[in-house]
């Protein structure tokens, strides 16, 4: 996978807006897109991609914990948003971009470090104007549920840059 490592290398957003999200998101996991800096520099990445679903894989390392050593629900909110909202994504037209609202996550259990997950985005519902997903990480080895979230996006349709 491609990941950003300047803004310059990141897709216009006029450029973004002529593919579907489906199509920006399929073209993030292909290579042929580049993925977002937030995931390399967080220990994840895209991992499947499908209409109103995607999945996102990951394993949290020590530079991930708070004080006491467990890793940081920041880690986590990070990791739910970016799956929820590209799910949403993947369901918004060509000329249209979206953004997260709001998020909320449930930490049910801390995951040991070292432990890949799977960070599963799906949508519940994608409209003109609103998009709500819910996700949730899994251990990929021990299939335990480890959190839990639900997000609120906005759609926006854009103008068109070509006038």
């Amino acid at each position: 996978m491609f990941i950003a490592k300047s803004p310059a290398d990141l897709l216009p957003m006029s450029e973004i807006t002529q593919l579907s999200g489906l199509e920006f998101m399929q073209g993030i996991l292909d290579g042929k897109l580049p993925g977002p800096p937030i995931g390399a520099q967080l220990g994840y990445a895209l991992h499947e991609v499908g209409e109103g679903r995607i999945v996102f894989r990951g394993t949290p390392e020590f530079a991930y914990t708070n004080p006491m050593g467990t890793v940081h629900g920041g880690w986590y909110g990070t990791l739910l948003d970016s799956a929820m909202a590209c799910a949403v994504m993947t369901r918004v037209p060509k000329g249209s971009a979206y953004t997260t609202l709001e998020y909320k996550i449930n930490i049910l259990r801390s995951i040991p470090l070292g432990v890949t997950v799977d960070c599963i985005g799906v949508t519940d519902h994608v409209g003109r104007s609103t998009g709500v997903a819910h996700g949730e990480i899994r251990g990929v080895e021990d299939g335990k549920l480890y959190a839990t979230g639900s997000t609120t996006c906005i759609v926006m349709k854009l103008p068109d840059p070509k006038g």
